[in-house]
C-alpha cells in the first residue's frame, strides 16, 4: 500500500515542479517590472527598499503639496461664488424682475429703467 501511494505522489512531481517554476518566474518578472517603472520594492516588513527618495524628489513632493493646497483653496472660493450666483438666480425677487422685464418687452416699452 505504501508503494502505491508513493507512485501516486511521484506522478504529481512534474505538476508540482511546473507550479513552483511558474510562481518563481512570476515573482521575478513582477519585481523586474516594478524596478523598471520606478515603483518601490517592499522589504520583509513592508518598508520601501528601492528606490530611495532623494532631496530633489522630496522638494518636488513639497512643491506639489503646496500647489495642491492652493488649488483646493481656489476651488473652495469658486464653489462659494457659484453658490452665491445660484442663490441670486433662484431668489424670488430675481424671477419677478425677469417677469416684469418680459412684460415690458411684450408691451413695447423698451426704455431702460
Amino acid at each position: 500500500m505504501a508503494i502505491e501511494n508513493l507512485g501516486q505522489i511521484a506522478s504529481f512531481g512534474p505538476l508540482i515542479a511546473t507550479v513552483t517554476i511558474a510562481s518563481v518566474a512570476g515573482w521575478v518578472i513582477t519585481t523586474w517590472l516594478r524596478v523598471r517603472h520606478g515603483y518601490p520594492l517592499d522589504g520583509a516588513w513592508g518598508q520601501a527598499v528601492y528606490p530611495k527618495t532623494s532631496s530633489a524628489e522630496i522638494e518636488r513632493i513639497r512643491l506639489l503639496s503646496q500647489e495642491n493646497a492652493q488649488l483646493r483653496a481656489e476651488l473652495g472660493s469658486v464653489k462659494d461664488r457659484l453658490a452665491n450666483v445660484e442663490r441670486i438666480v433662484t431668489d424670488g425677487g430675481f424671477g419677478l424682475t425677469q417677469q416684469i422685464e418680459a412684460l415690458r418687452m411684450e408691451n413695447g416699452d423698451r426704455r431702460p429703467q
